[in-house]
């Protein structure tokens, strides 16, 4: 049973294509009737809109397999007064499904990804802390990839803002356990005997999702394949008991492993 990323994992950071070995990886676990579930924490397009680009560059998996935080929004996040943060399109998919923007006296200080936050907008996300607003991150991501930089991702950005302001964080995305639960639960309706200890997450977050997933209990699987450009930028200085149980350079590998000995 697997739980799959999709960014730096499944498609490039770079350009959004196949990653070399991910769509025969899909294929592989269809053949098999392995039970999977592909998790993402995509902000910017709509649900759908992400999903169906994915199988447009031939990922063939139902919707049925397919979670990412704009899912859970809704039941965790109120539809009123929210000031949120991230790149257009995120602002924009956020209007469409109804929630209304304030940056007056917001309840609700959203976080999602962009590579050019502002002096001011860290400022003005501060203010509303330290006025009582409750501060939500789409997703816990480590670091940002985008044109061959790196930038500090959503979870970098809560813990400035946590140590900034004493403001305690809530997480819809991954590493959240309720996003994981979700994903579960989900993949209980492949098989219902499905728990967190059969499943094998594959990310190239090593922090951002594999750390929270191997505390639930989960076999974890690094790829190398998106933000870091090896195991020895990142594996080295993570806690022993965080540290992923395998790594490989890409899905080709992740796929030749499953043939093989497995993972």
């Amino acid at each position: 049973m697997y739980f799959i990323d999709v960014q730096g994992t499944l498609i490039s950071d770079a350009d959004k294509s196949p990653i070399r070995g991910s769509r025969e990886f899909i294929e592989y676990l269809n053949s098999e009737n392995l039970p999977y579930m592909v998790i993402t924490n995509n902000t910017k397009k709509a649900s759908s809109d992400f999903y169906n680009y994915l199988t447009s560059i031939g990922f063939e998996f139902s919707f049925e397999k397919y979670l990412d935080p704009l899912m859970l929004l809704e039941s965790r996040v109120s539809k009123d007064a929210v000031a949120a943060y991230g790149a257009e399109e995120f602002l924009n998919t956020l209007q469409n499904m109804g929630y209304t923007l304030d940056y007056k006296t917001p309840k609700t200080v959203l976080i999602a990804i962009k590579e050019d936050f502002s002096a001011d907008e860290y400022a003005q996300m501060i203010d509303f802390l330290l006025s009582g607003a409750k501060l939500v991150g789409m997703h816990e991501t480590s670091i940002y990839a985008k044109n061959n930089k790196r930038y500090p991702g959503v979870g970098a950005i809560l813990k400035m803002l946590q140590f900034a302001t004493s403001t305690s964080y809530e997480v819809v995305g991954k590493p959240s356990s309720a996003f994981y639960d979700e994903a579960l639960q989900r993949l209980q309706a492949q098989d219902k005997s499905a728990s967190f200890d059969q499943v094998t997450i594959i990310s190239d977050d090593v922090k951002g999702d594999l750390g929270g997933a191997k505390e639930l209990g989960m076999h974890t699987v690094f790829v190398t394949s998106g933000k870091y450009k090896s195991a020895q930028e990142i594996v080295p200085f993570l806690e022993e008991h965080l540290k992923p149980n395998s790594i490989k350079k890409d899905m080709q590998e992740v796929l030749e492993s499953v043939k093989g000995e497995g993972l």
